[in-house]
C-alpha cells in the first residue's frame, strides 16, 4: 500500500489534479481521512476547504473507511425494474449488514449507485472493478463467495 505523500508526488503541483489525486488515494486507502486531504490542499495549493468540498460532492468518494471489496448495486431505471431492491436485502442479509455500512472484518462494503451504464446486463452488481450482469437473488451467496476467495 503506497502512503498518501507517495501519492500525490506523482502529481503535478496544479490544482487541476485534485480530482484525480483523491481518487488515487481512495482506491488505495479505502477512504479519504482528514489527514489526507490535508496532505492534498497542501501540496497542490489549494484551499482545504476546497479538497473538503470536491471529496463531499462525489458520491463515490468516502470520507469513511470502505471496505476492500465494494460491492455497488445498480439502481438506475433498468435495474430497479429488474428487481435491484431486491439483491440489496438479499446483500444485506447475506453480509449482515445495512446498505452503505462495512462487515465488521473491513471486507465488505454495500452501495447502491445511480446507474453503472450497463443497462442491458440489468440487474447490475459491481464488486470493485468486476461486473456481474443479469444478477439474480440466488447468485448473491456466489458471488460473495467468489469474492471472498479472490480477497484471501
Amino acid at each position: 500500500m503506497l502512503t498518501v505523500r507517495q501519492i500525490i508526488e506523482g502529481y503535478p503541483k496544479e490544482p487541476r489534479y485534485l480530482l484525480a489525486a483523491l481518487q488515487d488515494i481512495q482506491e488505495n486507502q479505502t477512504y479519504l481521512s482528514v489527514e489526507s486531504m490535508k496532505l492534498v490542499a497542501e501540496y497542490l495549493g489549494v484551499p482545504e476547504s476546497r479538497v473538503f468540498s470536491v471529496a463531499t460532492f462525489y458520491k463515490a468518494l468516502s470520507l469513511v473507511p470502505q471496505g476492500k471489496k465494494v460491492i455497488k448495486v445498480c439502481n438506475g431505471t433498468a435495474c430497479h425494474l429488474r428487481g435491484a431492491p431486491k439483491l440489496v436485502e438479499a446483500l444485506e442479509q447475506e453480509l449482515g449488514i445495512k446498505n452503505g455500512e462495512t462487515t465488521e472484518d473491513g471486507l465488505f462494503t454495500i452501495q447502491t449507485v445511480n446507474c453503472v451504464g450497463a443497462c442491458a446486463m440489468a440487474p447490475v452488481v459491481m464488486v470493485n472493478d468486476r461486473v456481474y450482469g443479469k444478477v439474480t437473488i440466488s447468485q448473491i451467496p456466489e458471488i460473495i463467495e467468489e469474492e471472498r476467495k479472490d480477497a484471501a
